[in-house]
């Protein structure tokens, strides 16, 4: 069974510029995904999506293939991850080489470990889904949330439960925005990544961080530090 890690790092990032390949601690940070993806050995191919050549040749570098550029329709602020996923694998059937299992690995994910993909991986296959992804806890009960509403005062979601025991709350669940682990032929099919037969992998707080800000970045490699050094 042949498989594939795409790494979907276009060239442009409003609020981080150049955060595709943006120094995390000592090195760019896609090469992180890069090597975690060549370190778990489940791979038959590591391979960069990329409009852009400097993007390209760090991550030849750093061990991932690009043996095509992504196209423009592609790289602009409105293709999905499952249009630069379907390029892809049309492309590569195009050159004769077809896979049956995929990973989209997003290049600003450095927490991503070889156990936690192998681990995926494994759920993927011996439960037949047809995605798996990480998942976090929400940190705080979703039924509690609140809106500043246009009388700028607070207000709930859902009122019913101003009162009910956060026991007593269902726990709520967040993509954890690091990778996807999919069936090939059901991404062609349906054209989606989450279907209705979906599994997921739980997380903890120290497994993850969402890096969209600046400040974000400096946490993410806050984190980083405190959990490789035990």
């Amino acid at each position: 069974m042949k498989k594939i890690a795409i790494i979907p790092a276009r060239g442009g990032s409003k609020r981080i510029p150049r955060k595709n390949i943006k120094d995390f601690l000592g090195k760019p940070i896609i090469a992180y995904s890069i090597q975690t993806a060549l370190d778990c050995a489940l791979f038959d191919e590591v391979m960069v999506s990329t409009d852009d050549e400097e993007i390209a040749e760090i991550a030849k570098k750093h061990g991932a293939t690009v043996p095509f550029m992504r196209s423009t329709q592609n790289a602009n602020d409105h293709a999905s991850t499952v249009d630069v996923l379907l390029e892809v694998i049309n492309d590569y059937k195009q050159r004769s080489q077809e896979f049956e299992l995929g990973c989209c690995i997003y290049p600003t994910a450095p927490f991503v470990s070889t156990n936690l993909l192998q681990q995926a991986h494994d759920k993927l296959t011996e439960a037949q889904y047809d995605t798996v992804f990480p998942v976090l806890p929400f940190s705080f009960p979703i039924q509690r949330a609140v809106k500043i509403n246009r009388e700028a005062r607070l207000q709930m979601f859902q009122p019913e439960h101003l009162t009910t025991r956060s026991q007593d709350l269902e726990k709520a669940y967040h993509d954890a925005g690091q990778f996807y682990w999919f069936q090939v032929d059901v991404l062609q099919e349906k054209q989606k990544l989450w279907t209705n037969n979906t599994g997921g992998v739980l997380l903890h707080e120290m497994q993850a961080h969402d890096i969209d800000t600046p400040e974000d970045w400096e946490v993410a490699e806050f984190k980083f530090k405190l959990a490789t050094n035990g």
